[in-house]
């Protein structure tokens, strides 16, 4: 999906022209993947005004994945929230993608680098439905791809790194090549694990099953908010291995992820999934989008005003 460019960029405690804000080529994180992200947004909610869904919880988790990789980022969350705020405000967005990134910058090679200076970068900019309006309201068709996920002890699958979105890339691409909107990656073990880009959820006779963290997931911060919304509804909510054929079995699935944020699935492999009614779907939609509506009392305290 291209780029909507914005006017201005934070980048190092300041806000710089979009145009300006440039990397050198041998720049560390471009040839090792040693930078972590975050993938956030803002919405313009009834109540509150502009503001950033959960900004918190997604700061503080780039915090974690620089800590795991040893990247030094010399803010605090605060600094962060605050800066992720101003970007949005100073580039007059009413609703944005927002894109916190920490990597290594220019100064040393070899993989174990650690004298590399730390970028710190926020961008917001205008995105729409990840996977489509259409996809929101009816459903996406989606594959099970033949890539797997990277097992337990190979990289730290629960960090939100760069590199990580390597295996993401060739899940989405098979999928696309064969004619799907997106895939799903199984585990070491063969068992399910997640979309490219999203955390899936199996609804079976009611039921709502997602995978373990075990299963090679990043435990999403909106796949976090489903599963509170949901048994704010009064629904069982289940993390447990899912094996394959379960898929076929659903009466409904779903992804959620920052941008995908709650799309139904209606096929598996050109399996129909369950009747296509998505009843409990489609609660679980209006519950999220209801916090942005005013229909849904944030009583967690997500939205943070950029105000």
């Amino acid at each position: 999906m291209p780029i909507q460019e914005a006017k201005l960029i934070w980048r190092n405690g300041k806000l710089v022209p979009w145009a300006e804000a440039t990397t050198h080529v041998l720049t560390h994180g471009l040839h090792y993947g040693s930078g972590v992200f975050e993938g956030m947004r803002a919405y313009d909610a009834r109540r509150k005004g502009v503001a950033i869904f959960r900004n918190r919880e997604h700061i503080e988790r780039l915090l974690f994945s620089a800590k795991v990789y040893k990247i030094n980022i010399d803010y605090s969350a605060e600094d962060l929230m605050a800066a992720c705020r101003e970007v949005v405000r100073e580039n007059g967005l009413k609703s944005a993608y927002i894109r916190p990134i920490a990597y290594l910058g220019y100064g040393e090679m070899g993989p174990a680098s650690q004298a590399c200076p730390t970028d710190v970068v926020i961008a917001a900019f205008p995105w729409g439905a990840y996977l489509g309006e259409e996809g929101l309201a009816n459903g996406i068709d989606v594959c099970v791809s033949s890539w797997r996920r990277p097992a337990p002890g190979t990289i730290p699958a629960g960090v939100k790194a760069a590199g990580n979105y390597l295996s993401s890339r060739l899940v989405s691409m098979e999928a696309k090549d064969r004619g799907f909107a997106e895939g799903i990656g199984l585990s070491h073990d063969g068992t399910v694990s997640e979309g490219a880009g999203e955390n899936l959820f199996v609804v079976l006779r009611e039921r709502i099953i997602t995978p373990p963290a075990a299963s090679s997931i990043l435990a999403g911060i909106t796949r976090d908010t489903v599963m509170t919304l949901a048994r704010a509804l009064g629904y069982e909510v289940v993390e447990q291995p899912i094996p394959r054929e379960m898929l076929y079995a659903a009466d409904e699935l779903f992804f959620t992820g920052t941008a995908a944020e709650v799309t139904p699935v209606r096929s598996v492999d050109r399996i129909p999934v369950g009747t296509g009614a998505r009843p409990v779907t489609k609660k679980i939609q209006s519950a999220f989008f209801g916090l942005f509506t005013g229909e849904t009392e944030d009583k967690w305290g997500w939205l943070d005003p950029v105000e």
